[in-house]
């Protein structure tokens, strides 16, 4: 059976350094940072008190009061997301089979704020029950994709993919299957997430995984230089529109780019640490390369996982020269992340996005926040360092990997005929 080609008709976001699409181009490009004190909660008694929240976000500006008050804020970003897409891929348009447009959504944890607030009201009381009607609704993952097929009325396969930070990697992932195996014409995917909480920053805190620069913090997400101490936590949501070839040129659909590949693999090492020889980076890319049906010197850009943590900027890069030779030399390599911070199970959307914009723009965004240069990196390798760079991306990878040993990465080309 041949598989169908998949492209990119729409795209939205709203993040740290930009609330729709963009604007969240312009952000990185300008090479800015979106981090800054806390203002979701008092965090002065917090190692980390700082993060890289949605700037002046109100969901009044976007749903009416009664029906935000329904949705956790992951899913509230989730709904903004997939509503700019969908209205720029036209896929309300007449015409449109809404049976055959399903929606895969990605997020790790899902309505964390839900789930702490009312937890905490719970402790604070008499021991009686009284839960809000809507926390469970509020706090499963699945709310997210629930919600747009809701609103839009797509009835084609609908699920949330969880596996920490790879999560809305693996939606793309699924959601290229779908299309590509005929059980969908159209896919709304990407991911969200909003753990900037006490519990969240609290957490990350407890395993030591965040940057405690609290004197700097637009300063503190700063991968691969030799004093990168640990992630930022970002907030924010990422969507793309996947659509059959063939369908997208029958109703004149804009075609941003084309999904030719995608690839998973597990570390099986250690439940947060990366394996420091960086084996299943290396497998996961060398089975999208598969996948695609490209070699390593074809790909022009490669967006990194690039956390800003000590162990794991270094075992990517590793692998990365393993897997791409002599050509890791030719590569633009950047980190969007030291703008964004760490979206967790949204980073592999908002990450995508940005690839498919470099490549339209025929510009890589930079790796910002690079001050001293580490000695274990070859500083041969071109990590677009501070500023954009001006280079034809023809292919570009987007890397994701999360706790549990998840790794996924996926590849996108300029469309050919």
């Amino acid at each position: 059976m041949s598989l169908r080609r998949v492209v990119v008709t729409g795209l939205g976001a709203i993040t740290p350094v930009g609330k729709t699409a963009p604007a969240y181009w312009e952000g990185l490009i300008a090479g800015r940072s979106g981090a800054a004190p806390i203002t979701r909660f008092d965090a002065a008694k917090f190692k980390t008190r700082f993060a890289c929240e949605v700037k002046d976000y109100n969901p009044d500006d976007y749903f009416e009061r009664k029906e935000g008050r329904k949705m956790d804020i992951f899913t509230q970003f989730a709904l903004i997301a997939a509503n700019e897409a969908i209205e720029d891929a036209r896929l309300n348009d007449e015409g449109i089979d809404k049976d055959r447009v399903g929606v895969i959504w990605g997020s790790g944890i899902g309505g964390l704020t839900s789930l702490q607030a009312e937890c905490i009201a719970f402790a604070h009381g008499d021991g009686t029950p009284r839960f809000n009607p809507f926390f469970i609704p509020k706090m499963i993952a699945d709310s997210a994709s629930g919600n747009i097929s809701i609103r839009h009325k797509f009835r084609g396969p609908n699920f949330v993919t969880t596996s920490a930070c790879a999560s809305s990697s693996d939606s793309i992932i699924s959601a290229f299957n779908y299309i590509r195996l005929n059980m969908a014409d159209v896919m709304v995917t990407g991911g969200s997430e909003a753990a900037i909480t006490e519990s969240g920053v609290g957490g990350f805190n407890a395993l030591k995984a965040m940057s405690e620069r609290n004197d700097a913090p637009e300063q503190a997400s700063r991968p691969y230089d030799k004093e990168r101490d640990g992630f930022v936590l970002g907030e924010g949501a990422a969507s793309l529109i996947l659509e059959e070839y063939e369908h997208a040129k029958a109703r004149g659909a804009k075609i941003y780019a084309e999904l030719i590949g995608g690839g998973m693999s597990a570390d099986a090492y250690h439940i947060t640490a990366p394996d420091p020889e960086g084996n299943g980076v290396v497998l996961v890319m060398q089975n999208a390369l598969r996948d695609a049906g490209i070699k390593p010197e074809d790909v022009d850009y490669i967006n990194t996982h690039g956390t800003s943590t000590p162990l794991g900027d270094g075992a990517e890069v590793k692998a990365i020269q393993k897997v791409f030779g002599e050509h890791a030399y030719d590569l633009n390599i950047s980190s969007t992340k030291s703008m964004t911070g760490h979206l967790l199970g949204a980073a592999g959307a908002i990450e995508a996005v940005a690839c498919i914009m470099a490549m339209q723009h025929s510009l890589v965004p930079p790796t910002i926040n690079h001050f001293t240069d580490d000695p274990e990196l070859d500083p041969k390798l071109n990590f677009t360092f501070n500023k954009a760079q001006e280079r034809e991306v023809n292919i570009a990878m987007s890397n994701t990997f999360g706790f549990g040993g998840h790794n996924t990465s996926v590849i996108f080309r300029k469309v050919s005929e």
